[in-house]
């Protein structure tokens, strides 16, 4: 699941326009983005757009690890290989 502070209508497009196969939360009233400290402060020049973090969640809604997303490029295989480790190396 992605989110971001776009209304529901932005984030659909957004999303047909990228084949996103996952949903996208609006959040424009930021509850949840400041619940997960992905909210800049106001004084911060991009404080209209949301930190660029992911989280992993565990299948008992317990917060496993939480990424700065830096490199988009390689965030996916960073996630992965830490679901690997969880998992045993499966």
């Amino acid at each position: 699941m992605g989110a971001s502070f776009d209304t529901i209508e932005e984030n659909r497009q957004f999303a047909d326009d990228q084949e996103f196969s996952f949903p996208l939360l609006s959040d424009p009233d930021r509850w949840v983005g400041t619940a997960f400290g992905v909210a800049r402060p106001p004084s911060d020049k991009f404080a209209a757009f949301p930190r660029r973090m992911s989280f992993l969640i565990d299948p008992q809604g317990i917060i496993a690890a939480v990424y700065d997303v830096t490199d988009v490029a390689a965030h996916a295989d960073a996630v992965l290989a830490d679901l690997r480790n969880a998992l045993g190396g499966q």
